[in-house]
């Protein structure tokens, strides 16, 4: 199949791109050491995920199913972290997850020895109090009264025998100059308890494979750890694993003007890429510039009621026309794993660009996907 013939809106994997990021991931574990888990809140189209198992070491969960997702689809190591478990969820929980990652003390006394008893790694997710964000509160980790991790002043040190490793994660889309801030905050706070431990997981937001990374200070940063306390380094990136190796294909309906030129496409920021709107930002459009920068500036939009459903303004070098093709770029990560059916919006079908050229369609969407939804 090929593009072309291919009903819009659909994601679309580039194989290619996957695998140029993977070996990037796969090289910084042979040059380091340390082990590189795919965080599943990012992307979690398992039809990848025998690929991706090739490279990776396992996957980290944010809960019951992600997990059992992880452990069945990819294999290798299956860690989940929770701000809070639920009772009636864990005993299947202990029957998924390698390791688990509590957020509190009392979350250790809850069900840390059951943990230990099923024979399970268990750890605790601390916060070093070190913002390195910069206008994105709403995922800073570090940020005021934040929920995520053990605070020094919280720790109790009458269960560190409980513990096999220490978490933390602090990043969003950073260089590794903001980890190393971290980690500094990191050791300072809670470095002592580093003895004795088999791992510290230094969490996501790495963007490792954008071009402009600073591999060298990442590496620094993992080995000084593993040499000095002996501990195993575990990263979970999310985006970087498919940064830029994804696309939303869709296609022009409409185009009216009121004070500008607009088109209304048939995919739409509220439902198939939220981040737009929570962010904010502007994702890249293939061919487009930014506004007035070529000859022809439309803002594009959804098609849905909501007024804001607007994915932003740009310029293209031809007029469009319904049916012309929009394609979104970087549209693997926290995408799919987003979507929803407000306004009875159909989700977008899901593809592979394989290496050899050839598309193949991994699932489609219609009627029955919104409807089983809430009855």
């Amino acid at each position: 199949m090929q593009i072309h013939e291919m009903r819009t809106p659909f994601f679309l994997v580039d194989e290619k791109k996957l695998i140029q990021n993977l070996e990037l991931l796969k090289k910084l574990q042979d040059d380091t050491g340390c082990k590189i888990l795919l965080a599943q809140k990012a992307f979690s189209m398992f039809a990848c995920y025998p690929l991706i198992g090739r490279y990776l070491a396992g996957t980290t969960a944010s809960g019951l199913y992600e997990a059992r997702l992880g452990r069945e689809a990819l294999g290798g190591e299956t860690h989940v972290y929770a701000p809070a478990y639920r009772e009636d969820e864990f005993d299947a929980l202990l029957m998924e997850a390698d390791h688990i990652v509590f957020n509190s003390p009392s979350q250790i006394r809850q069900f840390g020895n059951r943990a230990k008893a099923a024979g399970k790694s268990i750890g605790l997710r601390v916060n070093p109090e070190c913002s390195t964000q910069e206008g994105h509160a709403i995922y800073d980790p570090c940020g005021r009264a934040s929920r995520l991790g053990t605070v020094r002043s919280r720790m109790d040190e009458s269960l560190l025998p409980l513990l096999d490793g220490l978490h933390f994660h602090t990043l969003c889309e950073q260089n590794s100059d903001a980890l190393a801030v971290t980690a500094h905050a990191f050791e300072d706070k809670f470095g002592s308890f580093l003895a004795g431990m088999k791992w510290l997981n230094m969490g996501g937001g790495h963007h490792i494979t954008r071009e402009d990374y600073d591999l060298a200070t990442l590496k620094r940063v993992i080995c000084h750890f593993q040499d000095t306390y002996g501990v195993q380094v575990y990263l979970e990136p999310g985006e970087a694993v498919v940064l830029n190796a994804g696309y939303l294909v869709s296609s022009v309906l409409e185009l009216v003007q009121n004070d500008m030129q607009i088109a209304i496409l048939d995919t739409s920021a509220a439902c198939h890429m939220p981040d737009v709107l929570e962010m904010p930002y502007r994702p890249p459009v293939q061919g487009a510039g930014a506004p007035d920068e070529k000859a022809y500036t439309y803002r594009l939009a959804g098609p849905t009621c909501l007024a804001g459903d607007v994915i932003g303004d740009y310029s293209f070098d031809r007029p469009l026309e319904r049916g012309s093709r929009i394609i979104l770029e970087d549209m693997a990560l926290y995408t799919m794993v987003k979507t929803n059916t407000f306004n009875g919006m159909r989700l977008p079908d899901l593809a592979i660009l394989e290496q050899t050229g050839n598309i193949r369609m991994i699932k489609t969407f219609g009627y029955e996907d919104f409807k089983c939804r809430l009855s």
